[in-house]
């Protein structure tokens, strides 16, 4: 009898199954890939340089070494910065070194570059140099912090960017038409604006959109004619989300930041945090989210309260390092604060409106007193004649004017009498008093 048991295999995973088989079957990358692209160029001439990519998951890093390999007909060697260690890379070089002197190249793809440690990338080095193998190495996080700088100067860094909803939304609709890769054979039906939410969801990554897909066609029950029909209440339950309002066009993401920010504005946390509760549950990028806040420290609470602008950079480096959802907590303790917080636009208006005068006024030449006189002929023509150090004087104020003569003695910063700008405006006045009195 035979044994059956590892004769029926699993079917492979949507995602896996849509692999792009060509170049330009790679969706997004179009400034590296296309006719006047660098990768795109090295491919056609056949003259490839080792190289780091750079970009977040799902957007096709190891695709797009596998296709440069078979596109340039290279030896392809993977390497996991998780198991390989210094004796796997001492043995493949030999084999490279070999291959390269019957004249085969070898590209060595190291998956998670970022996670091998020096004495690993070390290994790579002479190898590099002396063209054994072309190094591609793919990575989620900043090659300038994570690669060491001997084999970052030796390798091109390209960075690929995410996929936007709509580029997801179109794979997912050519897996559901793919009858031979995808899911074309399946007698399956979509309503309107599924596809565009498993895209917000997914949040760049194409791998996720595709296993989303997949396990939602999977968990809906088939009609009596087989059918299978794809709800809104259906991907609520799949995915374990609340199916909260998505505009494809893009306005509803506007609607919520701007309801976030007016309701901060407005001193009001519990709006605040309920608009910030609907923006993370629709699948907003969290680091658009961090910059937003961000900037309604600058924008609306400014020197009232400096500390805001310091919660909001400490919540961003949060969001940047522990990901979902705890950093999910540390932008909601930023918006809280800045919700309390005492508000001032001073520093917002004052910068507008220096800016308007910048634009519409005659741009002066820096007084002769705050000019530097590198030269002696310098200070001989009269460059930093005048100049009135100030820590020399009482208070560490000096009478010396900072401004053209045409504009001196104009205030553009009028602090408010809230928080810390209180303080700040009573400083100004004393700064004020000794100047002119």
């Amino acid at each position: 009898m035979k044994n059956t048991l590892f004769e029926a295999q699993a079917p492979r995973p949507l995602a896996d199954r849509l692999r792009p088989e060509q170049l330009c079957d790679i969706v997004g990358q179009d400034h590296l890939l296309g006719p006047d692209g660098p990768i795109g160029r090295m491919v056609t001439r056949r003259q490839l340089a080792s190289m780091i990519l750079w970009g977040p998951p799902g957007c096709g890093k190891t695709t797009l070494a596998r296709l440069i390999a078979r596109r340039t007909q290279s030896e392809f060697v993977a390497f996991s910065a998780v198991l390989a260690g210094i004796r796997e890379i001492k043995d493949v070089m030999a084999a490279a070194e070999h291959a390269r002197r019957l004249g085969r190249r070898t590209i060595v793809f190291v998956d998670e570059v970022h996670r091998f440690n020096k004495a690993q990338q070390d290994a790579f080095l002479p190898h590099v140099e002396a063209g054994n193998i072309t190094l591609i190495g793919a990575t989620t996080e900043n090659p300038s912090f994570e690669v060491i700088a001997p084999l970052l100067s030796r390798t091109r860094v390209y960075v690929l960017r995410a996929l936007t909803n709509e580029e997801i939304a179109g794979l997912l609709r050519r897996a559901l038409a793919d009858e031979e890769r995808g899911l074309g054979r399946e007698p399956i039906s979509v309503a309107d604006g599924v596809l565009e939410r498993i895209a917000v969801f997914a949040n760049g990554d194409a791998r996720a959109a595709y296993n989303s897909l997949e396990a939602v066609v999977r968990a809906a029950p088939p009609d009596a004619a087989g059918k299978r029909a794809i709800t809104e209440e259906l991907l609520s339950a799949a995915l374990q989300r609340k199916f909260l309002l998505y505009d494809k066009t893009g306005e509803e993401h506007y609607n919520l930041i701007s309801a976030l920010h007016k309701s901060v504005r407005s001193s009001d946390p519990d709006a605040a945090l309920y608009w910030l509760a609907r923006m993370l549950e629709s699948g907003e990028d969290r680091m658009y989210i961090a910059r937003r806040v961000v900037r309604m420290a600058i924008e609306d609470i400014g020197l009232a309260d400096p500390r805001a602008l310091e919660q909001c950079m400490a919540m961003q480096q949060c969001v940047h390092m522990l990901g979902m959802p705890e950093g999910d907590l540390a932008i909601a303790q930023a918006v809280i604060y800045l919700s309390v917080a005492q508000k001032s636009d001073a520093g917002y208006k004052a910068l507008g409106d220096v800016m308007k005068d910048v634009r519409e006024g005659r741009a002066d030449p820096v007084p002769m007193h705050l000019r530097n006189a590198p030269t002696k002929a310098m200070k001989a023509w009269g460059y930093g004649s005048g100049y009135q150090h100030a820590h020399e004087f009482d208070e560490a104020v000096s009478k010396m004017e900072c401004l053209p003569e045409s504009l001196a003695g104009k205030h553009w910063y009028i602090p408010t009498e809230r928080g810390m700008e209180k303080r700040i405006k009573e400083r100004l006045e004393e700064i004020r008093n000794l100047k002119y009195r």
